[in-house]
């Protein structure tokens, strides 16, 4: 299954060097290895925009043309504010982006990795397949060493 990668996984991935993420990093590396990963342009957009400095936003903007933008469609945008007026009805609020991110994973069968809370909350009150790592689901003792 594709999965579909949120700006905080990129962020941790591109601007952080910090172990604590370490995990995630290692997990977006290897579905990154086996061509699993897709971008749509609102995400692509968002990491872009955390780069005043030209020369760094070459740099990440290079990286980052070796993944295609996952094609949004109307359909999505319609299905984005379908997903965000459900929600809203249930008291669950978040971003156009981050309803647009669940509209495009839905239509194209795709799990998100995020570490953005709010969609384990969307998840509540909507289809979502939210991108749980192999090796912790098969082994949830093991993630807490």
């Amino acid at each position: 299954m594709k999965v579909l990668v949120d700006t905080p996984v990129w962020s941790y991935a591109l601007r952080k060097h910090n172990p604590e993420y370490q995990h995630l990093v290692s997990l977006l590396v290897n579905l990154i290895k086996d061509q699993r990963v897709l971008i749509i342009g609102p995400i692509r957009q968002e990491i872009l925009s955390g780069y005043s400095d030209l020369r760094k936003f070459k740099i990440l903007r290079e990286k980052l043309s070796f993944f295609e933008n996952t094609p949004i469609e109307d359909i999505d945008y319609e299905k984005a504010a379908e997903l965000h007026n459900h929600c809203r009805k249930k008291g669950i609020q978040g971003s156009h982006t981050d309803f647009l991110i669940c509209a495009v994973a839905n239509r194209i069968n795709a799990s998100v990795l995020t570490t953005d809370k709010d969609f384990l909350h969307f998840q509540k009150a909507i289809p979502l397949n939210i991108y749980k790592d192999p090796v912790i689901s098969a082994h949830p003792a093991e993630a807490s060493l």
